[in-house]
C-alpha cells in the first residue's frame, strides 16, 4: 500500500525576489528579533556574572556555553534534518525564551549568585547546538535557489543590526531595572520570533534537488513515476543520486547494484512495489532477498518506487546495506514521503530510515564525497581559525598594548562592523556575484593580509580603516562561502552541512581563545596576528587549488 504526505504546492511566485517575498521578510524579521535578543542576553549574562563573582568566575560563565555547543553541534544537524528546520528553530527559541525568563524571575525575587547563570549558559549552549544548524538549513526551504545568495546578504544585514541595537538595549534594560529586566527583555525579543516563524510557509524541495534524495527513499511523486514508468534516471538525476558526480556506464550499473535493470523490470518495481524471485536475485546479487533483507535495503520495511535506489547496495551484509542507505532529510511535514513509508508523520528512527548515528555518518559521507562542499568546509575552517582569535580576544589585547583604551577598541570594532555591513548590503542588492568561488578566494587572501596589518596600525584611525577593510573582505568571503554552501547542498542534508561548517567557528574556535591570549602574552600581538593571517589565507589557497570549488558559481 502506498502512502504519501501532503505538502504545500509549489507557489506561482517561486522566483519572486527575496526582498519582495513576504515569507522571506517574516523569516528575516524573526531571525533579527532572535539575534537582538541574543545580544541582550549576552550583555545581561556578562554584567550579572561580573557583579556576582570574580573576573575569573565571570569568564568561566561566559565560556561554559561553548562546551555543549561544540560537543553537540553535529548531532544538532541531524535533528534539524530529521524534524525540519522550522520546527527545530521554533522549539529552540521557545526553550531559550523560557530559560531567560526563568532566570529573570530568579533575579527579580532574590540574588541567586553564579550557579543559575552558569546553568543558563549551559542551556543556551546546548540549544545553540541544534538552533545554529536549523537556522542555516531554513533559508533553502523559504526561498528559491536563485535567491539564496541575496538572502545571505539580508541575513548579514540582520546580524549587523542586531549587534548594533542589542548592546544598547541590554544596557538600557540594566540601567532601568537591573539584571532581571535585561533578561526579561531578552526573553521577550526571542519570543517575538516564534509567531513570525509559525507564519512562514515552507516550500517543498527544489525540483533539481529531489534526485539528491534518491538515497534517502524520498522521491517526489513525479520522480517516482519517472523511475517506475521508464526505468531510467536522467543524467542529472544519476549524478545527484551519488553526490552530483557524473557516472560512466559502469558506474551507473553500480549505482543500482545490478548491472542494468531492463525497462520492464524497473517499471514493475516502481509500479507495483513488488519484485519477483528472479528480479530479487538480480537486485540483491545474492539469489534471493528475505523480507528482513528487503526492509534493511530500503529502510522502510517495504520495497517501493522510492526503494529502488535504496536496494542499490551491491553485494554486502544486511548491516552494510542499511549503512549504504542515505539518512532521511527534512521531516515529513515539509517533504513528500516515500511510497511505502509506514510512518508519514515522523515517528521512530527505524520508520524514518535509520538511526541518528547512521544519519550523521550519512551526512559526513555526503560532504566528503562532494567535489565542492568537501574543500569548502576546509576553507571555511581555516578562515575561521585564523579570524576568530585576532578579532576577539586579540583586538582587546592590542588596544590595551597600544594604549588605545576602550574607546579606541570600540571604534575599531565599529569599523569592522561597518565593512561587514557593506559586504552584506552588496550581496543583498546584487543578489548574485559572478565567479563566486574565485571572488571568495581572493577576498580571503586579501582579508588575511589586512588581519596581519592590523597589528601594526600606528594609531586608532589607521586601525579603524584596516578593520573596516577586514570587515568588508571577511564579510564578502563569508557571505559567498555561505551562499555556495546553501546552493551546492541538497536541502535534505543542509542541517548536517551547516553543523559541520559551523563547528569550527562557533564550536571549537571560542575554546581556543584562551590559547590565543596566552600566545599574545608570550610573543606579543604582532607575531600572533601574522600567524593567524597565514592560517586564514590558507583558506583562500584551498579554494584556488580545487578546480570545482574555484569555478563554482551561484545560480542565476
Amino acid at each position: 500500500m502506498t502512502t504519501t504526505a501532503s505538502v504545500a504546492p509549489a507557489r506561482a511566485d517561486a522566483e519572486r525576489p527575496a526582498h519582495r517575498d513576504g515569507d522571506v521578510l517574516r523569516w528575516l524579521a524573526a531571525y533579527t528579533a532572535s539575534m537582538i535578543g541574543d545580544n541582550v542576553y549576552y550583555l545581561a549574562l556578562s554584567w550579572a556574572a561580573v557583579r556576582a563573582g570574580s573576573p575569573a568566575q565571570a569568564g568561566l560563565v561566559m565560556t561554559v556555553s561553548a562546551v555543549p555547543r561544540a560537543l553537540l553541534m553535529l548531532g544538532g544537524g541531524v535533528i534539524a534534518d530529521r524534524f525540519g528546520p522550522r520546527r527545530v528553530v521554533i522549539g529552540s527559541d521557545v526553550t531559550r525564551c523560557a530559560a531567560a525568563l526563568t532566570v529573570a524571575v530568579l533575579f527579580f525575587a532574590t540574588d541567586p549568585g553564579l550557579w543559575p547563570l552558569a546553568a543558563l549558559a549551559v542551556v543556551f549552549g546546548t540549544v545553540d547546538a541544534v538552533f545554529i544548524p536549523a537556522v542555516g538549513a531554513l533559508p533553502a526551504r523559504v526561498t528559491s535557489r536563485g535567491q539564496l545568495a541575496r538572502v545571505q546578504g539580508m541575513r548579514g544585514l540582520g546580524a549587523r543590526l542586531a549587534s548594533v541595537v542589542g548592546g544598547p538595549l541590554g544596557g538600557l534594560g540594566v540601567a532601568l531595572g537591573g539584571t532581571a529586566t535585561a533578561f526579561g527583555l531578552a526573553a521577550l525579543l526571542i519570543a517575538v520570533s516564534v509567531p513570525l516563524l509559525m507564519s512562514v510557509r515552507i516550500r517543498e524541495l527544489p525540483a533539481d534537488d529531489r534526485a539528491g534524495a534518491v538515497g534517502t527513499g524520498e522521491l517526489p511523486t513525479e520522480e517516482k513515476a519517472g523511475v517506475g514508468g521508464t526505468g531510467e534516471l536522467s543524467t542529472e538525476e544519476k549524478a545527484e543520486a551519488v553526490g552530483r558526480r557524473e557516472l560512466s556506464g559502469a558506474d551507473e550499473a553500480d549505482a543500482v547494484g545490478t548491472g542494468e535493470l531492463p525497462v520492464g523490470d524497473t517499471a514493475g518495481v516502481g509500479g507495483t512495489g513488488e519484485l519477483s524471485v528472479g528480479d530479487m536475485a538480480e537486485v540483491g546479487g545474492t539469489g534471493e532477498l528475505s523480507v528482513g533483507d528487503m526492509a534493511e535495503a530500503c529502510g522502510t520495511g517495504e520495497l517501493s518506487g522510492g526503494g529502488v535506489s535504496g536496494v542499490g547496495v551491491r553485494e554486502s551484509s544486511a548491516g552494510d546495506r542499511a549503512e549504504a542507505v542515505d539518512p532521511r532529510g527534512p521531516s515529513a511535514e515539509e517533504q513528500p514521503v516515500a511510497v511505502g513509508s509506514r510512518n508519514p508523520s515522523g515517528g521512530s528512527a527505524e520508520a524514518r530510515g535509520g538511526t541518528a548515528w547512521r544519519e550523521l555518518v550519512g551526512g559526513l559521507r555526503y560532504i566528503r564525497g562532494h567535489r565542492v562542499l568537501a574543500p569548502l568546509m576546509l576553507a571555511i575552517a581555516l578562515g575561521d581559525l585564523g579570524f576568530v582569535g585576532p578579532l576577539n580576544v586579540g583586538l582587546a589585547l592590542l588596544a590595551d598594548e597600544r594604549g588605545w583604551g576602550a574607546s579606541g577598541m570600540g571604534w575599531t570594532l565599529a569599523g569592522f562592523g561597518t565593512g561587514a555591513g557593506v559586504a552584506s548590503l552588496l550581496l543583498a542588492v546584487r543578489g548574485r556575484l559572478p565567479h563566486a568561488g574565485q571572488v571568495a578566494a581572493y577576498a580571503i587572501l586579501a582579508g588575511s593580509v589586512a588581519i596581519g596589518a592590523l597589528a601594526y596600525a600606528p594609531g586608532v584611525p589607521a586601525a579603524v580603516g584596516t578593520a573596516a577593510l577586514v570587515g568588508l573582505l571577511a564579510g564578502l568571503s563569508g557571505a559567498l562561502c555561505a551562499a555556495l554552501l546553501q546552493t551546492q547542498s541538497d536541502p535534505a542534508y543542509l542541517g548536517r552541512v551547516t553543523a559541520v561548517a559551523s563547528l569550527v567557528s562557533l564550536g571549537l574556535a571560542p575554546l581556543g581563545m584562551p590559547l590565543s591570549a596566552a600566545a599574545i602574552g608570550a610573543w606579543g600581538t604582532g607575531p600572533v596576528f601574522v600567524v593567524s593571517a597565514v592560517v586564514c589565507g590558507l583558506g583562500g589557497v584551498v579554494i584556488l587549488c580545487f578546480g570545482h570549488l574555484r569555478r563554482a558559481e551561484l545560480p542565476r
